[in-house]
């Protein structure tokens, strides 16, 4: 079983704003709404995927039903953590003209460190020995920069795998824990290392850092590069697909979705690469954090180059 954690989800809105320009009147063309958060993009690439996830979110007020009620109707099961205040709504600017993506977030809820501790008890309750847990995104105001390595650490206890992607001093703590997985980029990996990383070679010797601290598994994102999976034995190179971008929202959410889903099916590193690095390109195409078909990720597939370095 696969379960995601979102502990600072959003209602996302992605508006498309011709010419966007700032200090002056603009004009949305079109508009959607979809739950969102990294946990819950992540159950909603799975379920296109044809997995099944349980999405673990804090939720509150009338945005947080309505993101309850969405999830519900995509089939997914939701275990949803209330709290005071009113869950946050995040606005994205995509104007087509000029090929920008602009995302306005709001705050959201605070919570305390007490009510995640409630949260993550009721969590391991249900988690079973080889589950996978999914941590993912920003951490809500209140919560400790170590949220994600308590997480982490009790998870792995109660016999779950655990795929933390996040950032900064967040990430930072978490991999103290030794998470199985992590998703960073090459911009992220360097800051953590303190230098840049220029070349397939330096985000190699960068990724066998991590898994030299206890991280099993380590995915770096380089964009239109492609990507690194690295563990201790292997470095492999996923070759990215060119499509036409509809929106870059959720891309790496769905990537770590594919992750998950591929580990949860027992599939090959090569299946698991091309998955992953298919799946990403195929959500790219979306607009929104809509979820792309499954039938256009096998249709990308087999365009996927895989190289042993």
């Amino acid at each position: 079983m696969i379960h995601t954690v979102t502990l600072n989800p959003a209602l996302d809105k992605t508006a498309q704003v011709p010419s966007f320009t700032v200090d002056e009147v603009n004009r949305i063309t079109q508009l959607r709404t979809d739950a969102g958060g990294k946990g819950i993009n992540v159950s909603k690439v799975i379920r296109e995927l044809g997995g099944d996830s349980c999405a673990w979110a804090v939720l509150g007020g009338a945005t947080g039903k309505s993101i309850r009620d969405a999830l519900d109707q995509q089939g997914i099961t939701c275990k949803a953590f209330e709290v005071e205040g009113e869950t946050r709504t995040n606005l994205k600017v995509v104007d087509p003209e000029l090929g920008t993506h602009t995302d306005i977030n709001e705050p959201g809820p605070e919570v305390t460190d007490a009510q995640l501790d409630a949260m993550l008890a009721q969590l391991v309750q249900e988690v079973h020995q080889g589950d996978i847990v999914v941590l993912s995104g920003s951490l809500p105001r209140g919560a400790s920069v170590d949220t994600y390595a308590r997480w982490t650490a009790t998870c792995k206890d109660h016999g779950a795998l655990v795929f933390l992607d996040a950032d900064g001093d967040k990430l930072a703590a978490g991999i103290q824990a030794g998470p199985d997985l992590i998703k960073p980029n090459e911009i992220e990996l360097g800051a953590m290392l303190g230098r840049k990383l220029a070349t397939d070679k330096d985000i190699a010797q960068a990724a066998r850092e991590m898994v030299a601290k206890g991280v099993r598994n380590v995915v770096v994102s380089m964009g239109g590069a492609g990507a690194l999976f690295v563990d201790g034995d292997t470095v492999v190179k996923g070759g990215a697909v060119k499509v036409p971008v509809g929106s870059t929202v959720g891309a790496g959410d769905s990537v770590v979705a594919a992750l998950a889903y591929a580990t949860d099916k027992g599939l090959s590193l090569d299946e698991t690469v091309r998955l992953a690095m298919a799946t990403g390109a195929a959500n790219v195409m979306q607009s929104g954090t809509q979820a792309a078909p499954r039938s256009l990720v096998d249709s990308l597939v087999q365009k996927v180059e895989v190289t042993r370095l």
